[in-house]
């Protein structure tokens, strides 16, 4: 169990989502970087799908009431444990008392913490996940405030190093599967949608321009700032189911990308979805990044979602051998 000692707005219990119930207005909700999440869980010996906080606004500060293993991803958040400094993407041990802080990152949005068994909520159709929108999951449908205490559910046995190990940050190790920065812009691929074609030249100068991330930004959707682009003649849709990742452009002309609690439908034109590969690097950016949207091919988007999966297998398998040299030396 820990105790929030200090935490801004909007940290809060996540998971990775609540998919099945968009049909009757239930958003998925779930972390915006859900490969940090996964892999805190693998660096623990976690079940995938266990619940961790999602951690966006600093300083954020937690004692730990009883001994156990944790595990910090995402965002370099300059995290100590009584002061003495942890790596990135780190897993380690906490003594009962100690103090872990995470301080505001340098870059990238969100950090998650983990911890060994995972979050104890109950679960709310099936997941642990906070809606804030709706009031329901994670910790009492809200954000988490000092004085909390978070219980955890009964951790499996592992073993962990004097000091703890980690991992190479994927923003590192898949730094080939994924386009580079350019011009101080992110580059995040997307496969054209149903309304593409209906925007006529703006279709083209959505892919050339940058477009900024606005700070009427949050979960449900990025809205982003631009020169705006308009279909060549007004278009009356009925409204249709949206997911994260999809990019609709509302009649001002800035478009609106849907993150993790993404409305369940809309009506506004769709110009691109996201590739799923990429949501977790769109999850990092901050308010005020700029983006430019690059077009990918169903094959590109297959070739990073390969990739993303044998880095995972990859941390697995580190973590097993870990482990399994621990054993057998104890």
């Amino acid at each position: 169990m820990i105790e929030i000692v200090a935490t801004g707005p909007l940290n809060t219990v996540q998971d990775l989502g609540r998919p099945g119930y968009r049909n009757i207005g239930v958003t998925a909700s779930g972390a915006m970087d859900p490969l940090a999440l996964r892999i805190g869980n693998v660096l623990l010996g976690n079940a995938p799908g266990a619940a961790g906080i999602e951690v966006q606004t600093f300083p954020f500060r937690a004692r730990f009431s009883e001994g156990g293993a944790f595990a910090i991803t995402g965002a370099d958040c300059r995290a100590t444990l009584d002061g003495v400094p942890l790596p990135p993407w780190w897993t380690a041990g906490a003594a009962p008392g100690q103090m872990l802080e995470l301080f505001p990152p340098l870059k990238d949005a969100r950090a998650y913490l983990c911890l060994a068994g995972g979050v104890a909520v109950a679960p709310v159709m099936g997941s642990r996940s906070t809606s804030l929108r709706g009031g329901f999951g994670g910790l009492q449908g809200r954000v988490l405030a000092t004085g909390d205490h978070i219980a955890t559910d009964r951790a499996t046995d592992g073993f962990l190093p004097e000091g703890g190990f980690g991992v190479v940050p994927p923003a590192v190790a898949l730094k080939d599967a994924f386009p580079v920065a350019e011009g101080g812009a992110l580059l995040i691929r997307a496969l054209p949608a149903g309304e593409h074609d209906l925007f006529g030249a703006d279709a083209q100068r959505f892919w050339r321009q940058l477009w900024k991330i606005s700070a009427r930004s949050d979960r449900t959707g990025y809205r982003l700032s631009g020169d705006p682009i308009h279909p060549t003649e007004v278009v009356e849709m009925r409204s249709h189911g949206v997911v994260p990742g999809v990019i609709q452009v509302p009649p001002a002309g800035e478009p609106i990308v849907q993150m993790s609690d993404a409305n369940t439908a809309g009506g506004y034109p769709k110009i691109a979805g996201v590739i799923e590969a990429d949501l977790w690097r769109l999850g990092q950016a901050r308010i005020g990044s700029l983006l430019r949207f690059v077009p990918a091919t169903h094959a590109e988007a297959r070739a990073a979602e390969q990739a993303l999966a044998a880095y995972i297998a990859d941390v697995h398998k580190t973590a097993r051998l870990v482990r399994q040299a621990l054993a057998g030396m104890a």
